[in-house]
């Protein structure tokens, strides 16, 4: 996890030869999405999905690197983190500024860090110790801005992108460096397209054509003398929620929208969205993008962090890796996948008890907007999953679901229970002692020091912090599975709608052994970065393209093993 990576030790009658574990890399420099930190508890606010009860919340992250520290800051989060390597991250409290408003943004200006916020608040603040968490007005503004990027360009003139709308462009402005007053403005004409842009429509799936688009969240990068800047809809609520891209030879445009965007989106999988963010080279100079995903169950806002590895391609183009972006992925080097496939999706669950309608099969569905929920938060309470037959086990990401907490504000204790293991149902074995669970950890993953083999995997509560019952998202269960690889899909069509080309359908004749399959395509052969995870069917139904980009997919099949990629390029007619 993001906050620690502790090693755990595996009962001896549990070891699996060395030859099952997988990947090349680090096993502990590994991590899975959402971010794990200790995400604030908001207190009830309108609008309100779900009957009023406090919901966790971040979103709409800068990462900015200053002083030899990476400086991590949400929305609604009373502080900041701090971390030098990406992987453990500290909170600092806030003081001097407003700590409650959405979408701070960060940027590194003479020796100090000059931040603004969203909501309209006529201020902008410095600090030139941000580990003490205490900051001081540096402008007082005649009016706020909605969503801010700051962005210092390198020949030192200083600009702030914003905007956050229904209707309407993004703007952008030169700021004087002295006193942050504008200079001059212009909008940005290009940052709003829905009747062409399929994926900037509203709804889970890109279906409310007739609702309004949000169009927000700006981030301005320069790389090799071009502009880029990134922007966000159709709505922080949204499964499709992703980050388009504008690019300019100067940095207040004129922009053109580049048709291969989204350059990050995860519309499919556990947990969603890619949107609102920053990109930023962190260790090594390696680029990731970190943006909002959402939940949005208890409340439209309920939201985390995602950190995906980025790039830019030779023909300089952004592009963050969303691909199966809730698996373990490696830190460092290709910062690719472990090959730690997810065992747990759709096993027969039980528990010690449930509360009505949060069955234990919610828990492994491999859908974070549903969870099961013990009756009570006592020691002893129970979640057991049977992968159905023995299971080479890597890793573990445990999501509490803190159902009926009732603290607001940050909490001050963390989940602490047992994870068990069993061959064969009556006898069990440590795999996570108590002493390495404790902490704020609400996506508390955790890597096995050695891998396990094991049918069984039961989970005991301990104590559940803030007032909740011992509850679960999901108990997510990485490893492999010694079975073959699925077979290649070599057989599929692709064809858009002639009415409402944003819109394509996908068919392809199944494969031996795949659990489920991945479409992938793109504008491009080698620019197939948006994908789509589909279950328990062979076909799909897509409404995110660009209305005029010619496209090509691919299929991949996936199953407990690994990934059967598809090889063939077929063009989307």
């Amino acid at each position: 996890m993001f906050r620690k990576l502790t090693a755990l030790a595996c009962a001896g009658a549990l070891a699996t030869p060395a030859a099952a574990a997988s990947g090349q890399g680090n096993r502990f420099q590994t991590y899975a999405n959402p971010i794990d930190l200790p995400y604030r508890f908001q207190a009830p606010y309108a609008p309100i999905k779900r009957p009023a009860v406090p919901f966790r919340e971040a979103a709409d992250p800068t990462v900015v690197f200053f002083k030899g520290e990476y400086w991590l800051f949400a929305s609604h989060s009373l502080g900041y983190w701090r971390s030098k390597d990406l992987q453990r991250w500290s909170f600092v409290k806030g003081s001097g500024y407003a700590v409650d408003k959405f979408a701070p943004s960060a940027v590194a200006m003479d020796g100090k860090l000059y931040l603004a916020v969203s909501e309209g608040v006529p201020a902008i603040w410095v600090t030139d110790d941000p580990g003490s968490g205490q900051w001081r007005v540096a402008a007082n503004l005649p009016e706020g801005y909605q969503d801010p990027d700051l962005f210092l360009d390198d020949d030192g003139r200083l600009y702030i992108y914003d905007g956050l709308a229904p209707f309407g462009p993004l703007h952008v402005a030169e700021l004087d460096k002295s006193t942050l007053l504008p200079i001059r403005k212009a909008d940005i004409p290009q940052s709003r397209d829905m009747e062409h842009r399929g994926w900037e429509v509203p709804g889970d799936a890109n279906e409310l054509v007739k609702n309004p688009s949000f169009i927000e969240g700006s981030w301005m990068t320069k790389r090799a003398g071009r502009y880029y800047l990134e922007y966000s809809g159709p709505g922080t609520e949204f499964k499709g929620y992703a980050n388009g891209m504008l690019t300019a030879s100067q940095p207040m445009g004129p922009f053109a929208y580049q048709p291969y965007s989204p350059f990050a989106a995860k519309p499919s999988g556990f947990i969603t969205g890619a949107g609102h963010g920053s990109t930023f080279q962190g260790p090594g100079g390696q680029w990731w993008h970190v943006g909002t995903m959402t939940i949005s169950a208890r409340h439209i806002f309920e939201r985390r962090l995602g950190l995906f590895p980025s790039r830019f391609t030779p023909n300089g183009e952004p592009v963050a890796d969303t691909y199966l972006g809730d698996y373990p992925h490696y830190y460092a080097g290709s910062r690719g996948l472990t090959g730690w496939m997810l065992l747990s999706r759709g096993k027969a669950a039980t528990a010690s008890s449930s509360l009505t309608g949060f069955a234990p099969a919610k828990a492994a569905d491999e859908d974070v907007r549903t969870w099961w929920s013990a009756e009570s938060g006592k020691p002893g309470e129970w979640f057991q999953l049977d992968l159905g037959g023995p299971r080479t086990i890597e890793a573990l990401q445990l999501n509490f679901a803190d159902q009926d907490a009732t603290t607001t504000g940050m909490s001050t204790a963390g989940y602490r229970y047992v994870v068990e293991a069993s061959r064969d149902g009556r006898i069990w074995q440590l795999l996570i002692p108590e002493s390495a669970t404790g902490g704020d950890t609400p996506h508390d993953y955790q890597v096995l020091a050695r891998p396990a083999s094991a049918r069984y995997v039961r989970v005991r509560n301990v104590e559940s912090p803030n007032g909740a019952k011992f509850s679960l998202y999901d108990l997510r269960v990485f490893g492999n599975a010694e079975v073959p690889l699925p077979g290649r899909v070599v057989q599929a069509r692709g064809t858009r709608d002639a009415a409402d080309p944003r819109r394509a359908h996908f068919t392809w004749t199944p494969t031996k052994g795949a659990d489920f399959y991945i479409v992938r395509f793109g504008i491009r052969p080698d620019l197939m970065i948006q994908n789509y995870q589909v279950y328990g069917s062979s076909e799909l139904e897509v409404r995110s393209l660009n209305a005029d980009a010619h496209y090509v997919f691919t299929i991949d099949a996936v199953n407990e093993r690994g990934i059967s990629m598809g090889k063939a390029r077929w063009p989307l007619k």
